[in-house]
């Protein structure tokens, strides 16, 4: 990979996290002026879906809303909304970096789902991340103190969610990136869409108007940074720029609602941090130790035939 390359890969993960700070930034704020769970949730995908097929559709036609495998591209796409429902619906009871911390999570328990999931083993290296994920989203909850908000159990079953998203686009792995925004951004909307209608609350202000359709941009623009930041550069290399997001939600946390993280949040994100650290440089070792290992065999064939050649 050229620095060229990664040095590009950094800048547009790098954007892309600060959208999703951004996002739900954005949802936190509509949800405090009024507007139901639902509502906020369902202008996110639609957004996203105007998005997708404007860049989709002249490019492939309706081949972009074919699937290899439909049932468990509805799967993936019903867990990512699920994620972004129950997220939202801490989002309007915690602060910023509580929500941000415990999403964290999301893959320290993927890799222990992809165990009975996708029939991966664990090293005695990711069952310590393992460990120490769980160890951090304990901190963060604090269920012991006094003050235990409710609220977290949403968070924590948006964490289960994405978790299940990223398991359900392992076994996606050669569907197309086009049919996969498509088939995620058009279901939510399809299935949000009556809960909104229901739920409706007229916006108080041309502003509100305004971050109704900001939230759904920016949504469909994270997404898109995503998947050209991973065309550009190994996702090994990507992966420890999510952790700035943490960073980019305590500004907003400040800035725009005056919340500064607690000790118990901060403390819990350093160990989660920690946990996705080993995690990612656990498969960056393996993956080193495959291409090495590639390189000896590729290496070997091509000597074969000059050895064969010098005993002629």
């Amino acid at each position: 990979m050229k620095t060229g390359g990664r040095l590009t890969g950094l800048a547009l993960m790098t954007g892309a996290v600060m959208l999703f700070a951004v996002q739900d930034t954005t949802a936190k704020f509509l949800l405090g002026s009024g507007l139901a769970i639902m509502q906020a949730a369902f202008v996110r995908y639609l957004g996203h879906l105007v998005i997708t097929l404007a860049a989709v559709l002249p490019k492939h036609g309706v081949s972009a809303l074919r699937s290899v495998n439909p049932r468990l591209q509805l799967l993936r796409s019903l867990a990512l909304l699920g994620s972004t429902a129950f997220n939202f619906v801490g989002l309007s009871h915690l602060p910023l970096t509580t929500v941000t911390a415990i999403m964290f999570a999301g893959p320290v328990l993927t890799t222990l789902l992809a165990v009975p999931m996708l029939g991966e083993r664990v090293s005695p290296v990711q069952f310590l991340a393992i460990i120490l994920g769980f160890l951090g989203v304990l901190i963060v909850v604090a269920p012991w103190q006094a003050d235990f908000h409710p609220a977290i159990l949403f968070s924590l079953t948006a964490c289960v969610c994405t978790s299940f998203y990223f398991i359900f686009s392992r076994k996606l792995a050669a569907e197309s990136t086009a049919a996969q925004q498509v088939w995620a951004s058009g279901i939510a909307t399809l299935c949000l869409a009556p809960f909104a209608l229901m739920q409706w609350e007229q916006p108080q202000s041309w502003a509100i108007v305004a971050l109704m359709c900001l939230i759904g941009v920016v949504g469909g623009m994270s997404h898109s940074l995503v998947t050209l930041a991973h065309r550009v550069a190994d996702a090994s290399v990507l992966a420890p720029v999510v952790y700035l997001q943490l960073l980019f939600a305590s500004v907003a946390g400040y800035l725009v609602f005056g919340q500064v993280p607690g000790a118990s949040t901060l403390l819990g994100a350093v160990v989660i941090i920690a946990g996705g650290a080993l995690l990612w440089l656990s498969g960056r070792r393996k993956r080193i130790a495959a291409i090495r290992a590639s390189a000896i065999a590729v290496s070997r064939e091509n000597s074969e035939p000059r050895k064969t050649k010098e005993e002629r």
